[in-house]
């Protein structure tokens, strides 16, 4: 993972005294959640780029495709 940084979050103090009373890691918590957060955000991004290209390949005629990709094998 590399390099770590320090962040530090406020709670109200009931919050921590539920946390402890449960055992739950608050650290885990914090850590899982920003992971998928990142995860959310890349996907959100790999969707919006798989868009773009969607609407650029809708222009390029079937028959072109199909004879590309003909070429492309044949030429192995």
């Amino acid at each position: 993972m590399g390099k770590t940084v320090v962040i530090s979050v406020r709670i109200p103090e009931e919050l921590e005294r539920e946390l402890k009373k449960y055992g739950i890691n608050e650290v885990e918590v914090i850590r899982k959640a920003l992971i998928n957060e990142v995860k959310k955000a890349k996907a959100k991004e790999l969707e919006e780029r798989i868009n773009e290209v969607a609407d650029i390949l809708k222009k390029i005629p079937f028959e072109d495709i199909v004879k590309s990709v003909r070429e492309d094998r044949e030429s192995r």
